[in-house]
């Protein structure tokens, strides 16, 4: 995360004017988005030189010792619980947002700010607080991401903050959320799934089912069924994996704030979709089919198969908002 910039090695150019214009079409007025000349090909390790991997080893070293216990438990729950298996891809999304950046970083001015000092002090003060007398982790691994952010206005300045923020916060969503708050977030998205569940479920002929909870209770051609919408099927695991895919998305591209806040507002009706859409075809297998089909690996790949149908509604989404720009190809200058 700390660079130090070798001007004499990397050229940029500045970026096209991205402003927005209105421009007819047909009938009606659609809004014109400038696209950006080609950016040269700029290598993000272009930009440390030996001095920056100093530091960077350095100050890695001292960050993992101060917070291995922290990271030893996110990496192990990534392991063992499949609800945060996500957990890998995330840092992997931050180094390429860093790499997307690497244009801007290329112009931004490397230098030193003490503010990131007090930040950093605050930081593992409430680290420490958290440790004793609190005996709270979740505020632990919080300190992490505001030390991270310290660091690197302390070494590189705001210039770099502004440019970085994104991939250092990004790693919030990689951080389990204390169990008692998955609790809370995910018993009324299991009533919600029972509830959507049984009420499709009664449009197959000769069937009778009522939601109890997170229970569902029915009788098929005389035969009494229950099913239990489990916390495993609360649909928690696509929540947060879509809002850090919605993140991703939202900016990776060119688009207005807007468009953003539509794709980050989408994530939550298209995840609890999918989850009322699971829960009912496996209330289906499990009544009309065979009950084994509905629990283990079935159960699991069902779940997976869920995923394809989340991304092409995002995309269906994204192309829409698409569409409400013409991208105007604007030609270098000579």
């Amino acid at each position: 995360m700390v660079m130090d910039v070798n001007e004499a090695n990397v050229e940029t150019n500045l970026d096209a004017d991205t402003s927005c214009s209105a421009a007819p079409v047909g009938s009606r007025t659609a809004r014109v988005r400038r696209s950006r000349r080609p950016a040269q090909q700029i290598r993000l390790l272009d930009l440390i030189t030996g001095l920056a991997w100093i530091k960077i080893t350095v100050l890695g070293v001292l960050l993992v010792l101060l917070f291995r216990n922290q990271v030893y438990r996110m990496v192990m729950l990534w392991v063992l619980d499949p609800n945060w298996s996500h957990g890998f891809l995330i840092p992997l999304f931050s180094l390429y947002f860093l790499h997307q950046r690497r244009e801007r970083l290329a112009r931004a001015t490397f230098k030193s700010n003490w503010l990131g000092l007090p930040l950093m002090i605050f930081c593992i003060a409430g680290y420490l607080f958290s440790v004793y007398p609190l005996k709270m982790g979740y505020p632990q691994q919080l300190a992490l991401l505001g030390v991270l952010l310290g660091m690197v206005l302390l070494c590189c300045g705001w210039q770099v903050v502004k440019i970085t923020w994104l991939p250092v916060l990004y790693l919030f969503f990689a951080m389990p959320i204390p169990k008692r708050w998955y609790v809370a977030f995910t018993m009324p998205m299991r009533q919600w799934a029972s509830e959507v569940a049984a009420v499709l479920l009664n449009l197959i002929p000769n069937l009778e089912a009522e939601a109890r909870g997170v229970i569902i209770d029915g009788v098929y051609k005389g035969q009494p069924f229950d099913l239990n919408v489990a916390e495993a099927c609360a649909g928690m695991r696509l929540m947060m994996a879509f809002f850090a895919l919605g993140v991703a998305m939202a900016y990776l591209s060119d688009r207005p704030y807007w468009h953003r806040i539509v794709l980050l507002l989408s994530t939550f009706p298209i995840a609890l979709f999918c989850n009322f859409t699971r829960v009912t075809i496996t209330g289906v297998i499990y009544v009309l089919i065979n009950e084994k089909l509905a629990t283990g690996f079935f159960h699991t790949a069902l779940g997976l198969l869920m995923l394809p149908v989340a991304f092409f509604l995002y995309w269906v989404i994204a192309e829409v908002l698409n569409r409400l720009y013409i991208e105007e190809h604007v030609p270098e200058s000579a």
